[in-house]
């Protein structure tokens, strides 16, 4: 059992607790002890979405997860921003302010492209050893500094009628703008999305963004940005590297392929998490001295990373550089 199981995580369960699930799961089909698993990511429990899981040798490969980009569906509400950031936390601050989608089409693309933001005190991010979350619950002032990020495409939702609003062509790198001209207050009926001139009392957006990026952050930014508070009330993420929703499945479903021993139906080859890496086909002396950690030399390849393989065995992650081979992450596989 080598490669990827892609989990749907449901809302509630943390990512830890869907690696948990995993290994019960591998346990109960009789797939032997000691199977490495690991998460490429974290997930926050009150998301959902696309939770690559990693299993036996792919677990080498997790950390390139944490590097890749992600692509979000999150819905802002407007006129409270909480502790969290998010519907968990208390409320902390509120306003009679709502945006026009006028404005919202405006404000957009200053955050697109590089920007910077400060994440939530309330996240995983470690201040002398402590997890901000940890001092944030125990009633201590947390200050966390910002950090760069990039915000590639930022649309609202088609489920809402929405169009793309802005890319990271248009981007201006700004984390916050003048405050817009205050709004009426306004609850709208539910019906059709809103009309440029209407008010918001929230907007579900997509964002394509890179590794590091809060979504929580971006959403209290664009409320700040438009003159009013906000916060997140759903996070559901959609992609995350190269896996979609499309292979991914209910924790139920996991439940019930470990049941009947057949969770190598839903296993993602270990090259699914590397499939922006071109292969780099091997001979058996080849493999041989990579797997000794030996390097290749006299390789004429373009410098970057390959996927090294001895027909249609991993052998290793490696590095090319002036028609040289080096073991970047090497795979225990027969």
């Amino acid at each position: 059992m080598h490669g990827w199981i892609i989990l749907d995580k449901p809302l509630g369960l943390g990512s830890t607790q869907g690696v948990s699930a995993v290994k019960r799961c591998l346990r109960q089909g009789g797939y032997g002890k000691g199977i490495k698993v690991g998460h490429g990511g974290t997930l926050d429990p009150l998301a959902t979405g696309v939770l690559p899981i990693a299993v036996g040798e792919a677990t080498k490969l997790a950390g390139r997860m944490l590097d890749s980009d992600k692509v979000y569906d999150f819905t802002i509400r407007f006129g409270e921003q909480t502790s969290t950031l998010d519907a968990e936390g208390e409320v902390v601050a509120t306003s009679d302010v709502r945006p026009t989608r006028d404005a919202l089409e405006a404000v957009l693309p200053r955050f697109t492209g590089p920007i910077t933001q400060v994440p939530p005190a309330y996240s995983a991010l470690k201040i002398d050893g402590e997890r901000a979350y940890d001092l944030a619950r125990a009633g201590e002032e947390v200050v966390l500094a910002s950090r760069a990020v990039t915000i590639h495409s930022l649309i609202s939702s088609p489920a809402r009628g929405g169009e793309p609003f802005a890319s990271a062509n248009g981007g201006g790198g700004e984390t916050l703008g003048e405050s817009l001209a205050e709004a009426p207050l306004h609850h709208p009926a539910d019906g059709p999305p809103p009309r440029a001139g209407e008010d918001l009392e929230e907007i579900t957006l997509t964002a394509h963004v890179s590794k590091g990026t809060y979504i929580r952050s971006l959403a209290r930014d664009i409320a700040l940005a438009l003159g009013t508070v906000g916060h997140v009330i759903m996070l559901r993420r959609t992609k995350a590297g190269p896996f979609t929703l499309a292979p991914a499945i209910s924790l139920d479903k996991l439940n019930e392929m470990g049941q009947a021993a057949t969770l190598e139906q839903i296993l993602l080859p270990l090259r699914a998490g590397l499939d922006d890496i071109p292969a780099l086909a091997l001979d058996p002396d080849q493999a041989g001295a990579l797997r000794q950690g030996r390097v290749l030399a006299g390789i004429a390849v373009d410098d970057g990373q390959y996927f090294a393989m001895l027909g249609d065995i991993p052998v290793a992650l490696v590095e090319a550089l002036d028609e040289q081979v080096r073991v970047v992450r090497g795979f225990n596989l027969d």
